[in-house]
């Protein structure tokens, strides 16, 4: 699907000379954009993203520029989300993590069990004190016999020591020998950061080697295009700080591209908007980023990517990046009811606008009982060569069954169950996706939104209520419609973001090393200024900066 942002060019005069092309691909949708040298937009086109391959929603947005106008290309600007996506959701490809001279209830504290996935984590004999003078000899053969176990079962592996800030010689010395056994990209801790926190330099490692197949299958996907439309000029990649960096550099160290797409889009909204002094909230498809600029000025800092759960040391705009976006799940969450996100799927009204024989899956499901599965169908999402080689026979027959097309979950848990749990392994590694209601399906209902299939949305919302009804008993829905429950996401929507906009306006000025009080106090702040059914006066009134301008991006 693609859609025309700009119906008509401007007249030649104005887009001859020095254009520049910008792409941005996201969890959801791909952008291309020509802007000249006096900043006028000549083109611009969006298209869905093809997680299964890049390339092709890539090439469906380049393709729709005007061709007479690409040989004037001097550069080419590269944004993405998909790097703080994969951190959000959890997804990365296995890593290998090789961690010197740190103890294990470092490894506890810093989660890093957690970060590396399906990969593996070794700790390591071999340490340097804070002078750098080595205080215990570095073990390489018991590296060495874990890279040969690792090396096709991981995609990339991360090496970091203890004051390897200090004196690298240990990490060089596992890089080199890495380098001798395997062909597998290494990131170093003392390439990417040079502070003193140990257990978050190797947060910072792991995020780094996870994300390398993420953004050379980006790159890779855009030179080649860029090839093919005979575009020679330079490509760079948006740093999270919002500068512009060779695209060789971003391949080595994709950590720092992580607030890609949130940064382009803070600097485009203050440009766009010619405001000096705002509050840019962007909703895309799987995170909604929150910024604060003043003075034309955002906050940067090595502190500032909080993402998901994540803190990497990475220097980036200061953004407050959650998983809320209109591809988020609408799920219900025990004793606190609903909740949304921060896990993607795909809406149902992409579903049925992309593959129109599931309405009639839809239209059997809202005929019969709920069940767990209801709305849930399974679809390729994109595959690492390393978690090729590792699935099993039964995940390889389900990775060619999902090639053809998506699977209804509930029949397939019915005629086999085992191929039904061997995708939901393939989702839990990131390589396949779900279906389910979303902000999205619920905008359709609602005729906020008609770009996508209506009835699929509809169906989805009816079979939804019902779910929420009779499978977790929540919700007193009248069977038949779709508009209440649809309400209610969209309502839940409004609310989270609003609550977000408190904690990002909260966290100003380092206010935010406690995120769980800090989310605290401000879900009872929004709670607060948003009741008022039966509500007494209140005594006092909380506003904004009367100056601060609040842009809405995206969405």
């Amino acid at each position: 699907m693609v859609q025309s942002l700009t119906p008509a060019s401007l007249p030649p005069s104005l887009s001859r000379y020095d254009l520049r092309l910008g792409i941005d691909t996201g969890g959801t949708y791909t952008d291309a954009v020509l802007v000249n040298n006096a900043d006028h937009v000549v083109a611009g086109v969006k298209a869905l993203t093809t997680h299964s391959d890049l390339a092709v929603g890539i090439g469906s947005a380049l393709a729709r520029l005007p061709r007479s106008e690409l040989g004037s290309v001097v550069l080419v600007s590269l944004s993405t989300t998909l790097a703080t996506n994969a951190v959000v959701e959890g997804r990365g490809a296995p890593v290998g993590l090789i961690l010197a001279g740190y103890s294990s209830a470092q490894a506890e504290r810093a989660h890093l069990e957690q970060i590396v996935r399906d990969g593996h984590l070794l700790l390591l004999d071999g340490s340097h004190d804070a002078t750098g003078s080595e205080s215990a000899p570095l073990d390489l053969d018991t590296a060495r016999t874990a890279v040969f176990e690792w090396k096709s079962k991981v995609s990339a592996i991360g090496v970091s020591a203890i004051f390897g800030v200090r004196n690298p010689s240990h990490e060089i010395a596992l890089r080199e020998m890495i380098r001798a056994h395997t062909n597998l990209p290494i990131t170093c801790g003392h390439e990417l950061a040079s502070s003193l926190d140990a257990p978050r330099r190797a947060v910072t490692v792991a995020i780094n080697a996870s994300l390398i197949p993420f953004i050379s299958k980006l790159i890779g996907s855009v030179q080649e295009i860029l090839g093919d439309l005979s575009i020679g000029a330079p490509l760079m990649v948006v740093k999270g700080d919002g500068s512009l960096v060779r695209a060789e550099i971003a391949l080595q160290r994709p950590v720092e591209t992580v607030i890609s797409g949130p940064a382009a889009s803070v600097i485009g909204a203050c440009h766009l908007s010619r405001s000096q002094t705002a509050i840019i909230a962007d909703m895309g498809g799987t995170t909604t980023d929150i910024a604060i600029v003043t003075d034309g000025q955002p906050d940067i800092s090595d502190q500032a990517a909080l993402i998901g759960d994540w803190r990497p040391m990475v220097e980036t705009i200061r953004v407050l990046s959650v998983g809320l976006g209109g591809d988020s799940e609408a799920r219900f969450k025990g004793g606190r009811g609903l909740a949304l996100g921060p896990r993607r799927v795909v809406p149902m009204s992409l579903l049925g606008h992309e593959y129109p024989t599931v309405l009639a899956d839809l239209e059997a499901q809202l005929s019969a009982p709920p069940t767990l599965r209801s709305n849930r169908f399974a679809l390729q999402l994109h595959v690492d060569q390393s978690q090729l080689t590792q699935m099993s026979q039964l995940e390889r027959e389900v990775w060619q069954r999902l090639a053809e097309g998506p699977l209804e979950m509930e029949t397939l848990s019915q005629e086999n169950r085992q191929q039904a749990k061997a995708i939901a392994a393939l989702v839990r590694k990131g390589i396949a996706i779900y279906s389910g209601f979303t902000p999205s399906d619920a905008a359709h209902v609602l005729q906020h939104a008609d770009h996508w299939s209506k009835n699929s949305a509809e169906l989805a919302a009816k079979i939804w209520a019902k779910q929420m009804r009779h499978v977790y008993g929540w919700g007193t829905f009248q069977p038949g419609d779709a508009k209440a429950p649809s309400r209610v996401v969209h309502d839940m929507v409004i609310r989270q973001i609003m609550n977000n906009l408190v904690s990002a306006c909260l966290s100003v000025g380092g206010n935010d090393e406690h995120p769980t009080e800090l989310r605290r106090i401000s879900e009872i702040l929004t709670s607060w200024l948003t009741t008022t059914k039966n509500a007494k006066p209140k005594l006092f009134s909380v506003h904004f900066q009367k100056d601060r301008k609040l842009i809405a991006v995206g969405a």
